[in-house]
């Protein structure tokens, strides 16, 4: 049902009291997307982090451009090691070429900031995607026709969950990544893809949990019971009534577990098992820098300030997105 806000409507110069001497008589009525719109705005944290959002989502898309018409030189580009590392093969700070500095091979760290940022942000939204189609899918079926069906799909949920997440993707992860052909008969191949495979097969059951819920309680409301008296199959209401009424825990969760991605992928990449080593990423940055961090400090300082960054930019538009959503919180 849309939610209405109400409010009085003056009389012309602002002066006098409400058309019809009451308030309430004269009303102005909001659509949902209005309502949404209007708490979210006044949230200055959640713009914020959109703001950020888009830079760095421009940022990475931008990244080849940057290299070829302002660097000229790429993320695995060495031609300048010598100009780069000083007499004992230590990498130079920030400069007027290199702006964030060198990693220890002497490579450009600000190209291979940005080119981390595609690839954390490709690896979370195609994971994120993967997990909200399963979770969604499992947790609708599970949650409108309950019984024998929910207890199987849900108790095999529940050995989803009770695996050790990490110990397992990485096992994973270096099992398929051994070799070229990669793993089943090659269409699991050594990449990106790979990865963002893994750790959307692992994160389904969450978004599952919560689709299930409000489910059972969507399937007992009245336009349900209407839908049913008109005819309607279990398809068409699972499809038609139901899920448009999912969208707001759906989209607040989609947010909240992007930065969940990207932190479980530089956990891969920090280990050693992430994307290849000639591909840029933040966690691997992050695991070159901890050897000589006391000597070269931009080499952790640069990569650990976009992830952070990123993460608290997507979880602050998360929390923004609840509080718009929840008319409960009466802002």
């Amino acid at each position: 049902m849309a939610q209405i806000a109400t409010e009085p409507v003056v009389a012309p110069g602002g002066g006098g009291p409400p058309i019809g001497g009451m308030v309430g008589e004269g009303v102005i009525g909001r659509s949902p997307w209005q309502l949404f719109w209007r708490r979210f705005r006044s949230d200055k944290f959640a713009l914020t982090g959109i703001v950020f959002i888009a830079l760095i989502g421009i940022l990475a898309l931008s990244a080849p451009l940057i290299v070829k018409y302002i660097t000229h030189h790429g993320p695995n580009d060495i031609s300048e090691l010598r100009t780069q590392t000083d007499q004992f093969g230590l990498p130079k700070g920030p400069n007027g070429t290199f702006w964030f500095g060198a990693d220890r091979v002497g490579r450009d760290l600000f190209i291979r900031v940005l080119y981390g940022a595609r690839v954390s942000l490709f690896i979370a939204f195609f994971a994120t995607g993967l997990s909200l189609v399963i979770g969604v899918t499992i947790g609708l079926i599970a949650g409108f026709y309950r019984g024998k069906v929910d207890t199987f799909l849900f108790r095999m949920a529940d050995v989803v969950l009770s695996m050790p997440i990490l110990l397992l993707a990485i096992g994973l992860v270096a099992a398929c990544g051994a070799s070229k052909e990669g793993c089943l008969g090659g269409a699991l191949r050594p990449g990106l893809l790979l990865v963002a495979v893994v750790i959307g097969f692992f994160n389904w059951p969450y978004i599952a949990r919560i689709v299930r819920g409000q489910v059972l309680s969507l399937r007992e409301k009245e336009f349900i019971e209407a839908s049913r008296s008109l005819g309607a199959s279990n398809r068409r209401i699972m499809l038609r009534e139901i899920l448009p009424n999912l969208a707001a825990p759906i989209i607040v969760y989609t947010t909240l577990i992007i930065p969940n991605n990207i932190l479980f992928e530089a956990s891969l990449s920090f280990l050693g098992v992430g994307v290849p080593p000639e591909t840029p990423s933040w966690g691997r940055m992050l695991s070159d820098a901890s050897q000589i961090f006391t000597v070269a400090w931009w080499m952790m300082v640069f990569p650990g300030v976009f992830l952070f960054m990123t993460t608290l930019a997507f979880n602050l538009v998360g929390d923004g997105l609840r509080d718009a959503l929840d008319p409960r919180t009466g802002r």
